[in-house]
């Protein structure tokens, strides 16, 4: 099984994609994981609830191309379930025995994610119902799978 990252947003800021090389570099002995990002529209930060949603429809198109009929799609956000750690690992095991060839996890961009995505996704997931960056938003996913992964495999890690 594969495991692919989509952030909607950029990532720009160098300390955010240096973490999110580490933390892709030390899943390699676990999964095969895969990242992409920039998917975002540019749009003025005045534009109307209109414009925002046909903005997000547009990115959303862009998503789904990515993502075949037999892969797993969890989307994260705000009104999602909250997972603790031991949960999600146990997600993760689900998902690699459930013959899907790749999971994607979407992180939207800074106006979040359409509802076509939220729709068609197997899983909605939250961090919390504190707002992070979406910069940070990836960084703690990498993190958090790696996590699982450690727990899976019984290896210490920070609790």
């Amino acid at each position: 099984m594969k495991i692919r990252i989509i952030s909607v947003g950029k990532i720009r800021e160098p300390f955010y994609l240096a973490g999110l090389q580490e933390y892709l570099k030390r899943l390699r002995p676990y999964v095969r994981m895969e990242f992409s990002d920039g998917l975002e529209e540019k749009t003025d930060a005045r534009a109307g609830v209109g414009e925002l949603e046909r903005l997000l429809d547009r990115e959303a198109g862009r998503v789904l191309n990515l993502i075949k009929k037999d892969e797993l799609l969890i989307a994260l956000h705000l009104q999602g379930q909250e997972l603790n750690s031991l949960e999600l690992a146990e997600k993760v095991d689900i998902w690699q025995q459930s013959g899907k060839s790749r999971v994607n996890f979407v992180i939207g961009s800074a106006w979040g994610l359409s509802r076509e995505i939220i729709k068609r996704a197997d899983c909605s997931w939250s961090f919390s119902q504190l707002t992070f960056p979406h910069q940070m938003a990836v960084l703690i996913l990498a993190e958090q799978i790696y996590r699982s992964y450690k727990i899976l495999k019984g290896e210490p890690y920070h609790h």
